[in-house]
């Protein structure tokens, strides 16, 4: 005898959240694209490492929240409400966090 095991329903909630979290996370990158720009200033003194790790930094920063957004909808489709959830609210979480700590920091 066979089983018929009923797929788990999406969410209308979760699918608001996705859509909801990624355009904030699109809001992240209008201020990057003005942080990138200016990042380049970091070699006003020359070529240091430092100099070096804080442009790769700044100019990877976008494939953070790409690969969060692709896993929460890979992870939608597979009806993984949970977890496309968290991925997609991690994909704003650094602009958050650099936001806290460029407000309360020293």
């Amino acid at each position: 005898m066979t089983e018929v095991t009923a797929k788990p329903k999406r969410s209308i909630v979760t699918l608001i959240w996705l859509i909801v979290s990624q355009l904030i996370a699109l809001a992240t990158l209008t201020f990057w694209v003005l942080v990138a720009g200016l990042s380049v200033m970091a070699f006003d003194e020359g070529s240091s490492p430092e100099a070096w790790r804080f442009v790769i930094a700044v100019w990877a920063y976008p494939l953070f929240p790409l690969v969060m957004a692709i896993g929460a909808w890979i992870s939608f489709a597979f009806r993984k409400n949970r977890l496309a959830a968290i991925l997609s609210g991690l994909s704003f979480v650094p602009a958050g966090m650099l936001y806290l700590a460029l407000r309360f920091g020293p």
